[in-house]
């Protein structure tokens, strides 16, 4: 909800860009070789087990050093760091196809990620499910789930989104295992405690189900020394609930800026009141957003992923239930071209990239399928998943090469309030 993100270094070359028309239609996809979209995924989920649940994790606290604007609930700013986490653990996943996506070709040199189709508006097949921990990851009619190829594109508001972020690139907010966004999974026995918050108005009371302190891994750091957005994303087996937090410490008991709860089994809409925040600035939950290295090595990814703009309007649109105007950087409150929190994305068909992995070529797919969800106010057009010492070069790099300029704004919900 805090994020304030580091500003990427220089760009590898982007090659091609075929962009789709303004009706949302796509071009035509590649099917040969790479990915398969029935191949499903192994959803392995989560990066940490506690207290007997299966698989093994890793635990490498760290940080990255953050530049650039971002805000709270309330519209202020703070730093951002990477976190830990590893790939491991939690329940194998389910195969199928995802809105009818077709694969993509890795055949060496450039290469180019696979068209899609299928309905908007149908939402993912019930097989095609994210699975963390033996959870599926809300329903398959849920924003997150649902693909966004054949929507129209919104052109007033995506003028107004790229006159507002510029000639930048995208840029992967995670890889290596101090940067990005950890996800804890724990047993349906773990015992739940109580968390004091700053907003407590806005936050559920909980108790949640976090891990002990002495193995939790949150964003940026450990429970007792962390700097950032210090998130705390716990996923309780059994039970499905998903548990989260902001800027979170444990000094003789959890204290968190703000916390949700939300339950896995149904539709995440409406388990947040209007105009409540959650652990994100959005309203949003984080863990849905994420990329998660054993999907992306599986070569697909069955939802929309989290991302960031510097700055946002007062209103919010469906799914978000929160605005965050951020004070960082100056003129944001009074900025022509800002847009809300919530409001949707989707990468353009024959997108080009040179050497990327099987993961970047998952990565781009779900761009192109399932779009991106603006969450937070952050760095332009950077992009969330969780830490993995697994992530290689060819997984983020490639993504470098993508230009902001290649997404289109899908059409966009009434404003709120």
């Amino acid at each position: 909800m805090r994020r304030h993100l580091v500003v990427c270094g220089s760009a590898v070359l982007f090659v091609l860009v075929s962009c789709s028309s303004s009706d949302g239609g796509s071009g035509s996809p590649t099917t040969n070789g790479g990915a398969s979209a029935s191949g499903g995924s192994s959803a392995s989920g989560g990066s940490f087990q506690n207290g007997g649940a299966a698989g093994s994790s890793t635990a490498s606290a760290g940080s990255s050093s953050a530049t650039g604007g971002s805000s709270n609930a309330r519209g202020g700013s703070s730093n951002a760091t990477g976190g830990s986490s590893s790939a491991k653990g939690g329940a194998s996943g389910s195969s199928g196809s995802a809105g009818g996506m077709s694969g993509a070709t890795a055949s060496g040199g450039n290469t180019s990620a696979g068209g899609s189709s299928g309905s908007g508006a149908g939402g993912a097949a019930a097989s095609a499910l994210p699975v963390i921990g033996g959870c599926p990851i809300f329903t398959a009619d849920d924003a997150w789930n649902t693909p966004v190829t054949n929507e129209p594109v919104d052109e007033a508001w995506n003028t107004k989104m790229q006159a507002l972020v510029g000639a930048v690139n995208i840029h992967p907010d995670y890889g290596t295992a101090d940067i990005g966004i950890p996800i804890n999974v724990v047993p349906s026995t773990q015992p739940k405690v109580a968390v004091t918050f700053d907003e407590p108005d806005e936050s559920d009371k909980g108790p949640y189900a976090f891990p002990d302190s002495s193995v939790a891994q949150v964003e940026g750091g450990t429970p007792s020394d962390c700097s950032g957005d210090c998130h705390l994303l716990t996923i309780q087996q059994g039970s499905c609930m998903l548990f989260e937090g902001d800027a979170c410490s444990y000094q003789n008991g959890w204290h968190c800026y703000s916390g949700a709860i939300f339950d896995l089994t149904k539709n995440s809409y409406g388990q947040r009141p209007l105009g409540f925040t959650s652990a994100d600035a959005a309203g949003l939950a984080i863990t849905p957003g994420l990329i998660r290295y054993d999907e992306a090595s599986a070569g697909i990814i069955h939802h929309a992923i989290r991302f960031t703009v510097q700055c946002t309007l007062p209103n919010y649109v469906k799914p978000a239930s929160h605005e965050a105007v951020p004070s960082k950087p100056p003129g944001c409150a009074g900025n022509p071209n800002a847009v809300p929190m919530g409001i949707r994305v989707r990468l353009d068909q024959g997108v080009t990239v040179t050497n990327p992995s099987k993961a970047a070529l998952a990565v781009i797919t779900a761009m192109q399928t399932y779009g991106m969800i603006l969450a937070d106010n952050g760095s332009p057009f950077y992009f969330q998943g969780e830490s993995s010492g697994q992530w290689t070069d060819a997984d983020i790099e490639p993504l470098k090469q993508v230009p902001a300029s290649a997404f289109k704004v899908v059409q966009v919900p009434p404003l709120q309030p």
